[in-house]
């Protein structure tokens, strides 16, 4: 009787140690998006887009930026495995000059923390 515990119980671990294996993971097409030189007052949104090639939902609890002038947003409903998602941002192209931002994305992927950025410069219109 006690061999037969002890083998269940060796089953039931070795299942649970399978079951903490599977993760969502998120893969982004690019980590750096690229505004370029653009205009001032010009359309300051891009996307970020991802895949979650990993086998449970990706959930996306939380997207943050370096600074105002950069707005994120986050997809409100879990990313299905092999669905794809965008992260959307806004930044405030009235604002002339150099553009250097962080925006953090929290999620339960096996890599919960993900630093994306985006770079490029606004520049005045006529010199004004």
């Amino acid at each position: 009787m006690k061999k037969i515990v002890v083998v269940l119980f060796m089953g039931l671990m070795a299942l649970s140690l399978q079951a903490q294996e599977k993760t969502a993971k998120i893969q982004f097409k690019a980590e750096t998006v690229d505004y370029g030189q653009i205009e001032k007052g010009s359309d300051g949104i891009r996307v970020f887009e991802f895949t979650n090639t990993g086998e449970v939902p990706l959930i996306i609890s939380k997207v943050s930026s370096s600074c105002g002038c950069t707005i994120p947003k986050k997809p409100e409903q879990p990313i299905l495995p092999g669905q794809t998602g965008e992260i959307q941002v806004k930044y405030d192209t009235n604002r002339v000059g150099p553009i250097r931002k962080a925006i953090t994305v929290i999620s339960n992927a096996d890599t919960p923390t993900k630093v994306l950025k985006i770079k490029g410069e606004v520049k005045a219109i006529d010199g004004k």
